[in-house]
């Protein structure tokens, strides 16, 4: 009998990214992006946006640009040390055994590496923040939305996240890019198939069509106009607007992620065609430049930098 997954992961948390501009990219997403700085350390920021999570986004100063960790929310401590044991009947080791997280924002975790190299955290009670904007009414980013990573094997990607992990695949775009849930949300992670495994985009989920073109517009106050956007999508059904960050590395606004009701949901295989990436025709396909930054760099995996 095949081992069950190993936990009910209940949300995308926060992503680490290793930066070659971790100053300058810590300047942009607080003082253009929307995100409010929680705490700064010598070569480390950590950010976070208008919801209840302590922080979305920790950058690291690195010597290339590269994931550095996933994190998930689970329910409990509890859910944290059978997640352990499921590991190891998945025969999958773990790289930080559960216990008290010692980083910042705290929390119960554990860590372990995908079939790719990239370091996914597993965590509960995490500190508690109150809401920043708690009637929605800045343009700034509420939640992390979704993580986009480039494999050199999607099936091997999708067959690990939906057995060990537990998440649904919501849609297919081809044989290119499939999408992952692990709650309502139509997508928390995506894979794309690519030459080698890197970091594609990274998206925050603004409050409201409203919001998500506001924000946009600051951007370009800012003198930072789109890589690619403002547009909708066919899979997902959400709005997007593409930029650079200092690094390089994409960043995302969106807005109304279709909702998945999972007693009704059919998976479906969308053909890539420019009037489906951008269903409003407004953006038109990705340009060459686009694509040049979603490819962004080979990326080598925790053991290349982590240390315990």
């Amino acid at each position: 009998m095949s081992a069950e997954p190993i936990a009910r992961l209940r949300a995308l948390r926060a992503v680490t990214l290793r930066s070659t501009q971790c100053a300058d990219s810590g300047e942009f997403y607080r003082e253009v992006w929307g995100l409010q700085q929680v705490e700064a350390d010598r070569g480390a920021v950590w950010l976070r946006g208008s919801g209840d999570e302590h922080h979305v986004l920790q950058l690291e100063q690195a010597d290339q640009n590269a994931l550095g960790k996933i994190a998930f929310a689970v329910a409990t401590p509890r859910e944290v040390d059978a997640a352990a044991a499921r590991l190891a009947a998945h025969g999958v080791p773990l790289v930080t055994e559960p216990g008290k997280l010692d980083q910042v924002g705290g929390g119960y975790g554990l860590r372990f590496a995908d079939p790719e190299g990239r370091l996914v955290e597993l965590s509960a009670e995490v500190d508690a923040v109150v809401p920043g904007d708690p009637y929605g009414r800045a343009a700034v980013p509420r939640k992390l939305a979704h993580v986009v990573l480039n494999t050199v094997d999607i099936d091997a990607a999708c067959e690990f996240y939906t057995r060990v992990l537990g998440m649904r695949i919501s849609d297919w775009s081809e044989h290119q890019m499939a999408f992952l849930r692990c709650n309502a949300d139509h997508h928390v992670i995506a894979f794309n198939q690519a030459e080698f495994a890197s970091v594609n985009h990274i998206a925050y989920e603004m409050n409201s069509i409203d919001h998500f073109m506001r924000g946009i517009g600051r951007l370009k106050h800012n003198g930072v106009t789109p890589l690619w956007g403002p547009g909708r999508h066919g899979p997902g059904s959400n709005t997007f607007g593409y930029f650079a960050d200092p690094a390089g590395l994409v960043c995302e606004y969106t807005s109304e992620v279709a909702q998945v009701e999972e007693d009704a949901w059919l998976c479906r295989v969308w053909r890539r065609t420019p009037e489906l990436s951008d269903l409003w025709g407004t953006a038109g396909p990705p340009s060459k430049d686009v694509r040049a930054h979603m490819r962004g760099v080979p990326d080598p995996g925790y053991s290349a930098w982590w240390q315990s």
